[in-house]
């Protein structure tokens, strides 16, 4: 393979796994993922991100303390809004036909809302994952810090492949920061931006055949010469 391939190769084969292996992950590949990852580009390189790497009991204890938390229907607390107020097209029909493709991968009948519920709440117990990483923001930082952000946590999803690994990307885990905040030690001054799972790929989950489309080049770019 040349060496686009492998890098299109990377990009292209990152999906959400919703599923993992118990298998546990060196703690040197998970370096080497977060070193790569820190060459990501930041506006005047103010480097925005940090981040908490959980693994065995302290994945175990937050695990348990995020699933009783939505299983008992705790109030969710998110810290910025994350989708769109109010839904229009195209997006709230992207946002459907994902949804609905993943419950039909799976096996749930629309209007199956105890189904929906126990799947949703599968993000709360990182989807068996034996490494899950959460990352904060200062909290007065702008939009643009939040961009910088986002090629960041692109990159540790791309360079985890070239380990093998899979991720998934979860804005949810951002949703009870209190108790996040609690547990890691994290002052009330930073914003929880997401947590990642990661881990090997259960090929066994079902959730892990579904694959979601995506638009071609020609419907969201314009050429102009």
């Amino acid at each position: 393979m040349s060496s686009a391939d492998i890098v299109n190769e990377a990009i292209r084969s990152r999906r959400s796994v919703r599923g993992f292996l118990p298998q546990p992950v060196d703690e040197w590949i998970i370096r080497d993922i977060l070193k790569s990852a820190s060459f990501a580009p930041s506006g005047s390189n103010i480097q925005p991100w940090k981040g908490h790497v959980l693994t065995g009991d302290k994945t175990n204890r937050l695990r348990d303390l995020m699933f009783a938390a939505f299983t008992s229907q705790t109030p969710e607390r998110r810290e910025y809004q994350y989708y769109p107020v109010n839904w229009r097209s195209p997006y709230i029909d992207r946002r459907r036909e994902n949804g609905f493709g993943l419950y039909e991968t799976i096996g749930i009948k629309k209007g199956d809302k105890e189904a929906m519920f126990k799947q949703h709440s599968r993000n709360f117990l990182f989807f068996d994952a034996p490494v899950v990483m959460f990352f904060t923001i200062d909290g007065d930082l702008e939009k643009g810090s939040w961009l910088d952000y986002g090629m960041f946590l692109q990159s540790i999803m791309v360079a985890a492949r070239g380990y093998g690994l899979h991720t998934c990307a979860q804005a949810a885990l951002a949703n009870y920061p209190d108790i996040v905040k609690r547990e890691l030690g994290i002052p009330d001054s930073e914003v929880i931006v997401c947590g990642i799972s990661m881990g090997y790929e259960d090929p066994t989950e079902k959730a892990n055949a579904f694959r979601a489309t995506r638009l071609s080049i020609d419907q969201f770019v314009q050429f102009h010469s």
